[in-house]
């Protein structure tokens, strides 16, 4: 099933309530993750640090949700460079997390510092929003998580940066795949 394009505020978003669990949703991605060259090992680290990450104060499906979208789970993802000329590494392409360009068969502990860097960027947008585990707060995050800034109005408004960001990942928090 592809994609369903969401904009408008956060009220116009699918309801958490009809979101997958993250098991459903790390399932129905694991073809995907294993095309970029990832090992099955990496696959399982990958579930193993979006686990111990959740800890922090953050959905795991959201966080899931973004590496998806973020990197399609390739642990070895390139690093990119934002509109500030930061460096975005790791799997969640953030400010401040460490990147292993073309590599795969990744320690757990390598896995978990690039969750742990975007789960930890994530929360502080969570925080600009209320710090609440509802979609109108991860939505509006997840809008600055991408752009830096936010249109209440419409988070398909990418404010610069990818205006279906958050659509998308709305999408893949229903079980969707591209």
């Amino acid at each position: 099933m592809g994609f369903q394009h969401y904009q408008g505020p956060a009220s116009n978003f699918p309801a958490m309530q009809d979101w997958k669990s993250f098991e459903e949703i790390f399932n129905i991605n694991k073809p995907e993750m294993l095309q970029t060259n990832d090992t099955h090992e990496d696959v399982g680290r990958i579930w193993n640090a979006v686990l111990e990450c959740a800890k922090i104060g953050v959905e795991e499906r959201v966080i899931f949700a973004i590496i998806m979208q973020e990197s399609s789970g390739n642990v070895g993802i390139n690093t990119t460079i934002n509109a500030d000329g930061h460096g975005t590494a790791g799997l969640m392409q953030c400010d401040g997390s460490p990147g292993f360009e073309g590599r795969h068969g990744l320690s757990q502990d390598d896995i978990t510092s690039m969750v742990r860097a975007g789960t930890l960027h994530f929360k502080e947008n969570l925080k600009q929003f209320g710090n609440a585990d509802t979609a109108e707060c991860i939505y509006k995050a997840l809008r600055v998580y991408n752009s830096g800034s936010i249109n209440e109005n419409d988070l398909s408004d990418g404010c610069g940066a990818t205006p279906d960001y958050v659509s998308d990942i709305a999408n893949r928090l229903l079980g969707r795949v591209r």
